[in-house]
């Protein structure tokens, strides 16, 4: 049995997708009954259990053979990120009291950065569940290519994207969460002991200017980039209701400055199948 956490979101979605087209039990973890019944009508055994529940969480993660762990994105965190600290202690709780055969956690590119950011509740989440007694992967996946469904309006609309990432021909590790999901649903069926930490990025890297020459193919139109200039982030992040900008402010600077990247350039990260190309025809045709 493998439970599933954040089952209703694209990456948990492909990861239970695939691992019931192979044949295996599921038991899929949501807070939401509702949203449970979809997955029980697809062979899942449904456990409900927030994240921050504790013993609902030992509950749902008792008796597995995995569990796969999808933290909540917190884009805008308090200080100190107490949102993320609250999640990680109910989790590491239940997993010490559930002791799954091997467990699968989704980080991030950036995880392993020193500089504080907005990635840095991952860098959390890594140092709690490493120091569990249990075999632990953290899949570390670059930039989501589905990130672009915020472009599509304006690029149909006006011909131009806006980008936080720069320089626009500067390419950066991105990948498709379709193969984040089937890659997550080949390491949870390995086996192995202690830590280890899988890169994951798309065949090829992806600058802005590829992403708007991917629009316009899609839309059979031009479609450019404009860079948001950076002593403009703030005042923009706020206009949208962020009180504390700060983390995502310096995850972009982490990007566009290469402090937060993989290893050696992604020289030894695991290749994904899907390009910027099909994940942005499918965006425009929705």
């Amino acid at each position: 049995m493998y439970a599933i956490t954040g089952i209703t979101g694209k990456v948990g979605g492909a990861l239970g997708r695939a691992l019931l087209e192979q044949g295996q039990p599921v038991r899929a973890v949501l807070r939401d009954a509702n949203k449970g019944e979809e997955w029980a009508a697809r062979g899942c055994e449904v456990a409900l259990a927030g994240l921050e529940d504790a013993a609902a969480l030992t509950a749902a993660f008792a008796g597995t053979e995995g569990v796969f762990i999808l933290p909540p994105s917190e884009f805008d965190p308090e200080p100190g990120y107490p949102e993320a600290r609250k999640v990680i202690a109910a989790i590491v709780e239940a997993l010490k009291a559930a002791k799954p055969g091997r467990v699968l956690c989704l980080s991030t590119i950036g995880a392993d950065a020193a500089q504080d950011n907005l990635l840095s509740q991952r860098t959390m989440m890594e140092e709690a569940l490493s120091a569990l007694p249990l075999s632990v992967t953290f899949l570390r996946p670059g930039w989501f290519l589905e990130n672009a469904m915020w472009d599509v309006a304006s690029a149909r609309d006006t011909g131009v994207i806006s980008s936080f990432l720069m320089p626009a021909d500067k390419p950066f590790a991105m990948v498709a969460t379709s193969d984040v999901g089937r890659v997550a649903a080949e390491l949870i069926q390995e086996h192995w002991t202690g830590r280890r930490v899988v890169e994951l990025e798309g065949p090829r890297r992806v600058s802005p200017n590829d992403l708007a020459i991917a629009f316009t193919k899609a839309l059979g139109r031009p479609v450019r980039v404009e860079t948001v200039p950076r002593n403009t982030w703030e005042g923009l992040f706020r206009s949208h209701g962020m009180k504390n900008p700060g983390p995502r402010m310096r995850m972009l600077d982490g990007f566009n400055e290469g402090w937060i990247d993989f290893a050696d350039e992604g020289a030894n990260a695991v290749k994904g199948r899907i390009g910027p190309e099909e994940i942005i025809a499918t965006l425009c045709s929705t």
